[in-house]
C-alpha cells in the first residue's frame, strides 16, 4: 500500500497550521506564567464589583494610630 505524495497545497497549509499552533502554545504559556506570578505574589485578587469594601480601602498614616 503506497501513499500518494502530498500536494504542494497541503505542505503550505501544514506550515501555516504549525506556525499558528506554536503561536497559540506561546500565548497559553504566557497567560499561564502571568497567572503563576500573580498567585505566588499573594496580591489580593478581589474583583471590581461596584461595592465598597472596607478591607480594600487604603489606611492613611495619621489614622493608623487612632
Amino acid at each position: 500500500m503506497s501513499f500518494r505524495p502530498d500536494h504542494e497545497l497541503h505542505r503550505r497549509r501544514f506550515s501555516r497550521n504549525l506556525g499558528l499552533g506554536l503561536t497559540l502554545v506561546a500565548f497559553v504559556g504566557l497567560v499561564f506564567a502571568l497567572t503563576v506570578v500573580k498567585v505566588t505574589r499573594g496580591d489580593p485578587m478581589q474583583a471590581f464589583d461596584h461595592v465598597v469594601r472596607p478591607e480594600m480601602e487604603l489606611v492613611k498614616p495619621q489614622e493608623a494610630g487612632e
